[in-house]
């Protein structure tokens, strides 16, 4: 019993110089506390207004609101480091500040490893937003997807396709593949293809084309209508018809492409015009350029006196 009060009395002993140091402690640091305490309360008000100026400095480059957004938090998180440390500094903390920031940097290499990806995508959406690329409502072409744009944010693009789906296309991939954009330009080219018969005159042919596009659709006036022969086909010599709009987007392209095709259709027939069926030749001999009466001559004369002898065993 007597053992036992003794432990007692000395682990009270030691307890009360134990808060007695730390009493010591804290009246030694109380000029660091205050200082402390007002390095924070200023940097507390102070935060608001940092975020404002690097949000208006970013604006000044791009009014994208998701980049804005990652940029005042990212201007608050670095503030924020920045007073931790201060006041660290200002309790002479200087082997802790190692300390965590070898951590913070052991951590940060794992981190950025484990969230390579997510990490390319969230600056290429950075990069992308400054530099406006694209914006949303063009119609593109990238990643062998084509469509209108209808979302940007610092993940991933979407493209809604003509057919309905829409498709998410991280921002790694369509910084670092071709895009091509339909829209930037304002104007678009719009390519119809038809053939005419080898009889037809060809100039004739143009200038009926040519006249029927201008007198249906509202092309770009610096900007001729050409039409392109451009095939000896097996029925038809084919030509391309290519005039520019400057309605970029795919329900106006289709559409005018539509009318282009009405347009020529009915110009052909008033001015008699033919677009040829495919048509097939039975060519008899192995070079050619046989007629049937010399192969076959005991059929020529059915064929003379109209009756059909083509079924040949």
């Amino acid at each position: 019993m007597e053992n036992f009060t003794e432990q007692l009395s000395s682990s009270y002993d030691k307890m009360i110089e134990k808060l007695g140091s730390w009493i010591d402690i804290i009246v030694l640091q109380f000029p660091n506390l205050v200082i402390a305490l007002f390095v924070g309360a200023v940097a507390y008000f102070m935060s608001s207004y940092v975020r404002k100026i690097a949000v208006k400095a970013t604006s000044r480059f791009t009014d994208n609101k998701t980049v804005l957004n990652l940029i005042s938090n990212l201007t608050a998180v670095v503030f924020s480091i920045f007073v931790l440390f201060t006041i660290l500094g200002i309790f002479d903390l200087g082997g802790t500040i190692n300390k965590i920031l070898a951590t913070a940097g052991v951590l940060g290499l794992a981190v950025g490893l484990a969230l390579q990806d997510p990490m390319n995508n969230l600056f290429s959406g950075v990069f992308m937003s400054v530099r406006e690329l694209y914006k949303i409502g063009d119609v593109v072409e990238t990643n062998g997807y084509f469509g209108t744009i209808v979302n940007i944010d610092l993940r991933a693009t979407k493209i809604l396709q003509p057919t309905g789906q829409e498709v998410v296309i991280p921002n790694k991939e369509v910084i670092q593949k071709p895009l091509r954009n339909y829209t930037v330009t304002g104007q678009r080219r719009v390519d119809v293809s038809c053939g005419v018969s080898y009889g037809d005159d060809l100039d004739k042919v143009e200038k009926i084309v040519i006249d029927a596009i201008n007198d249906n659709i509202d092309v770009i006036d610096n900007k001729a209508v050409d039409v392109v022969y451009n095939e000896f086909g097996s029925s038809s010599i084919n030509f391309v018809a290519r005039f520019w709009i400057d309605n970029t987007g795919q329900r106006d392209y289709l559409k005018a492409q539509s009318v282009v095709i009405k347009a020529i259709k009915k110009a052909f027939d008033d001015n008699d015009v033919m677009i040829p069926f495919p048509i097939t030749t039975l060519d008899f001999g192995i070079k050619g350029g046989v007629p049937m009466s010399k192969m076959f001559p005991r059929k020529s004369a059915n064929v003379r006196s109209g009756r059909q002898s083509l079924a040949v065993s």
